[in-house]
């Protein structure tokens, strides 16, 4: 403390070309911020739900191949359906079981997907349940 003792009672140094900061502004730089950016969405994102994929027993999967061949046979007459289908998710394990209701417009067999008449594509491996509809209740 010696070293210091001739500056010690020293009045503050005032600059002469800059204006003194605003107590405000001097207080922001002592503000709280986010160290961890990314962190808040990082735990909202963990926190989010999913279901895991479904996985169709083997009279249900006869069940699927059944209506599919026989939605194939109809497909001239656009044949109304109501399916219930799997969606992964993009961004974690597991994914959401969606419903959709339609015209089907074809069935691809090559690429596996059920196209609708406005041109949705859902692929056959998601379909979990198919119900055929008199008219469509879209």
């Amino acid at each position: 403390m010696d070293d210091y003792r001739d500056i010690i009672d020293l009045p503050r140094p005032v600059s002469k070309r800059h204006h003194p900061m605003p107590l405000r502004d001097r207080a922001a730089q002592f503000a709280p911020f986010a160290a961890l950016s990314g962190y808040e969405e990082a735990v909202e994102e963990t926190a989010r739900l999913t279901d895991s994929r479904p996985e169709p027993d083997e009279d249900t999967a006869a069940a699927l191949n059944e209506a599919l061949l026989r939605l194939s046979d109809e497909l001239s007459g656009r044949p109304c359906v109501r399916i219930s289908y799997f969606v992964p998710d993009s961004r974690k394990d597991g994914g959401a079981v969606l419903e959709r209701s339609g015209n089907v417009r074809r069935i691809d067999r090559v690429n596996a997907l059920m196209i609708f008449s406005d041109g949705t594509a859902i692929p056959l491996g998601d379909i979990l349940k198919i119900e055929e509809l008199s008219v469509y209740e879209g």
